[in-house]
């Protein structure tokens, strides 16, 4: 089967839309989406910087959304032909965590979805000259008009929801709000303040306002900010001085949960003071450097610890996103700008200089 991808060929070279093969169709407990759209997430642009981590060439993506147009079936197959479906990440379902509703935490999580795939894959996806092209990226490779993905990566959805939109809930919209919901169960009555208005961030922000928690967003561009505060939350930029005093200001002397979407050691700091006792600090973004925390910021039970995919079984928090957003309480279509895949390049530079917060990249549509 050919079709049209976006190819990351080295880190230094811009993606290459073109055609790929994909030499076998799906087996048993695989199904054959045809991509409706495909969220531009962070994790997709940090691969330039893996140092080698990530095997390339590779197709990325992996907030696909999609309609099944083939399936492998097998005896647990819930997902038919014709379903549309949003793909999240990839897991075993065997080990001790997915057994514990934890799939986030497979133990072959790396494996799976960052640096090599499942053995099976090896050589059924390449480039039109039969050069290989790495197994799929989270069990997806979704900047493409098709993916080939492992049944259980797939959550069903209405068939008269906007397909093409959803793709963002599973992956970066789910570590946000998942943060807030699962980690966290914030509700009525707590606070909390959010490192970093980007997708994630801003994800955390409205799940939070959605369960009635009092929330302080932190950034330093004032146009995120504004929509932080459009979505409920106390707007602070980070560039000021006393940004832990300020946070304890508005949160009645200290927030009891904090997110940083961030990696910066200062604002890390800052939201561990900013902490009151017995609070929780959450990390979803992978830290670069060695963190040094600064004395007595773990003082009076204090915690911090690190978040992967909003602890969330996908199929359990996807649909009640989606529920949310129905209501009119989780706008998170706001934060979306559509652009063809062809364009994945414009799309990758207004992420980076931040123009967009999230692309979603739209496969042409051809007669086949």
């Amino acid at each position: 089967m050919k079709f049209r991808a976006a190819v990351l060929r080295s880190h230094e070279t811009p993606f290459a839309v073109e055609e790929i093969v994909l030499s076998t169709g799906p087996a048993a407990g695989e199904i054959l989406v045809e991509i409706a759209g495909c969220g531009m997430c962070r994790t997709d642009l940090a691969v330039r910087h893996s140092a080698g981590r990530t095997p390339l060439p590779a197709v990325l993506g992996h907030e696909g959304s999609g309609v099944v147009v083939a399936s492998g079936d097998g005896p647990d197959s819930t997902i038919g032909l014709g379903d549309h479906v949003v793909l999240s990440f990839d897991s075993c379902g065997d080990c001790r965590n997915c057994r514990s509703a934890a799939p986030a935490y497979c133990d072959s999580f790396a494996s799976l979805n960052l640096f090599g795939g499942r053995e099976e894959d090896a050589s059924r996806l390449t480039d039109a000259v039969g050069g290989a092209l790495a197994p799929r990226w989270f069990g997806q490779s979704s900047f493409a008009e098709y993916a080939l993905v492992p049944a259980r990566n797939a959550v069903r959805v209405d068939a008269a929801l906007p397909l093409e939109l959803l793709g963002p809930l599973g992956c970066g919209t789910l570590t946000g709000a998942g943060a807030v919901l699962n980690t966290f169960r914030a509700g009525p009555g707590d606070t909390l303040v959010v490192l970093g208005a980007g997708a994630v961030g801003l994800a955390a922000v409205m799940a939070a306002t959605a369960g009635g928690v009092r929330t302080v967003a932190v950034d330093r561009h004032p146009e995120r900010l504004d929509l932080a505060e459009r979505f409920g939350a106390v707007p602070l930029p980070a560039a000021k001085a006393g940004l832990a005093e300020r946070i304890r200001r508005y949160t009645d002397g200290g927030a009891q949960y904090a997110l940083d979407t961030t990696a910066s050691a200062p604002l890390i700091n800052d939201a561990l003071r900013a902490l009151r006792p017995t609070g929780t600090l959450g990390l979803v973004a992978r830290l670069r450097t060695a963190l040094q925390l600064e004395p007595g910021t773990l003082d009076g039970g204090r915690s911090i610890r690190h978040i992967c995919e909003g602890d969330a079984v996908p199929e359990l928090l996807i649909p009640r996103l989606i529920g949310l957003w129905q209501a009119g309480r989780f706008p998170f279509d706001q934060l979306i700008r559509t652009y063809p895949l062809a364009d994945i390049n414009e799309a990758e530079r207004d992420c980076d200089a931040g123009r967009v917060i999230k692309p979603v990249l739209l496969p042409e549509r051809r007669d086949r």
